[in-house]
């Protein structure tokens, strides 16, 4: 026997789970069903391939079909997040970032891909759209306007497309609210179910901004003791 509390409208409810060794998603689905039917969350797949069943546990961003529960946790929504409802919320505006970001190609030709430019984008390609490194940013706190990991390294994965001609558009693109606002603290891809790496990614469209022209923005305004920055 163990309990586990989920937060349902600002307040934790504890709930009895009679098995231990059991999914979180498999516990919810058991209080839905014995317990309380109007218990709301997402799901679909159950095997964690879809990334719709991310919630947070013990303030950690997880799926909860691939999440053993241990006696105690504490569930709740993703942050960042209309919740529509316990722990189901709304992904929208998180989508809506990739309009802001422009991450798509733009302006392509044909070209033979090799191996090597394939295994260069595959890894961004395994995205599940889970959003656990919007919710885990803690930027996002400070600032709700910021594009956030989830976008900028899907910017990333077509920047380096080498069907792509127009790398510069998506990188105009992203320098309000966007690369130089991240602190590179690496949540991001500590929460990635797919393991891929947006904290690495966010490093290499610094490193293509310098390219076009551009600078970190805080550093240019850090004071030195010089009079102010540079």
């Amino acid at each position: 026997m163990q309990y586990i509390e989920i937060k349902r409208q600002e307040r934790l409810e504890k709930f009895e789970i009679p098995f231990k060794s059991t999914t979180l998603l498999q516990a919810l689905y058991h209080i839905k069903n014995h317990t309380d039917n109007s218990l709301t969350f997402n799901s679909n797949c159950r095997s964690g391939i879809c990334g719709t069943c991310a919630v947070r546990v013990n303030g950690k961003e997880v799926l909860a079909c691939a999440t053993i529960i241990d006696d105690g946790d504490i569930v709740e929504p993703l942050r960042y997040h209309k919740v529509e409802r316990d722990l189901k919320v709304n992904k929208q505006h998180a989508r809506e970032t990739l309009k802001q970001a422009m991450a798509w190609l733009q302006k392509t030709q044909e070209v033979c891909i090799n191996e090597r430019q394939v295994a260069q984008t595959e890894k961004q390609s395994d995205c599940i759209l889970c959003d656990s490194c919007y919710s885990a940013c803690p930027v996002l706190e400070v600032n709700p306007n910021f594009i956030g990991p989830f976008a900028l390294t899907r910017v990333y994965r077509y920047t380096v497309d080498p069907r792509e001609t127009d790398i510069k558009t998506p990188i105009d693109a992203i320098q309000t609210n966007g690369i130089w606002d991240c602190t590179l603290c690496g949540e991001c891809t500590t929460v990635c179910p797919q393991g891929i790496d947006p904290k690495m990614d966010i490093t290499m469209l610094r490193g293509t901004s310098t390219q076009f022209g551009y600078s970190d923005p805080n550093f240019q305004a850090m004071d030195f003791g010089f009079g102010g920055g540079f």
